[in-house]
């Protein structure tokens, strides 16, 4: 059987014998659990049980917060860099591009660059 949704989005749903099947498997696999009413008499919302502030965290959308994009944005650039210090770079983990950046800065800032290609 196949239904639409409201964008378009066409899904097919399984037919009896399928459902039968994963439904088997579900309860074959001893880390589900199926939760009953006692379960949900119980549960609490979420914000009684989170802090306000994760609970906040979580009510936010994905990416950049409105307004937060710099008043001079970033330009993307190819550049060759060295097997061994490209590895180094990424292992300092997420952010590492921004490093870059902040590491290119100081030297700018501090005249470092300018000494390298004075006598030019």
């Amino acid at each position: 059987m196949q239904v639409t949704s409201k964008t378009g989005r066409k899904i097919v749903l399984p037919d009896e014998t399928e459902d039968k099947a994963i439904n088997k498997g579900i309860a074959a696999d001893p880390d589900t659990l199926e939760l009953g009413d006692a379960f949900f008499t119980k549960a609490k919302p979420a914000a009684q049980v989170m802090g306000a502030e994760l609970v906040e965290r979580l009510k936010r959308g994905r990416g950049r917060p409105a307004g937060s994009v710099a008043s001079q944005t970033k330009e993307k650039v190819n550049l060759r860099l060295d097997p061994d210090v490209l590895a180094a770079l990424r292992a300092t983990g997420r952010g590492w591009q921004t490093r870059v950046n902040d590491l290119l800065r100081e030297d700018i800032e501090a005249g470092r660059l300018a000494e390298l290609t004075e006598g030019r």
